[in-house]
């Protein structure tokens, strides 16, 4: 498929056609990346998506404990800190 760039302001843009859009499921924001000299538009994956089901995961395993002690004081607590 053939696309003319066109002039949008300072920018330059490309129309990408509805159907295109809807099979490739873009909308609102897109992630974009250049690689090896080719533009690439994906759509923006959530950053956590997939969390619940491996919190969920994590606590039918009973894998779910804290590692770090919220309430513990460190040593940068007494010596560095300063209010």
């Amino acid at each position: 498929m053939k696309a003319d760039i066109i002039q949008i302001g300072n920018s330059h843009g490309v129309r990408i056609p509805k159907k295109v859009l809807e099979e490739c499921g873009l909308r609102g924001v897109v992630d974009m990346n250049i690689k090896s000299g080719k533009l690439i538009i994906a759509p923006l994956k959530d950053v956590r998506s997939g969390w619940d089901a491996a919190f969920k995961k994590m606590s039918h395993a009973e894998d779910d404990v804290l590692i770090l002690d919220d309430h513990a004081v460190s040593q940068w607590d007494e010596q560095e800190w300063t209010w």
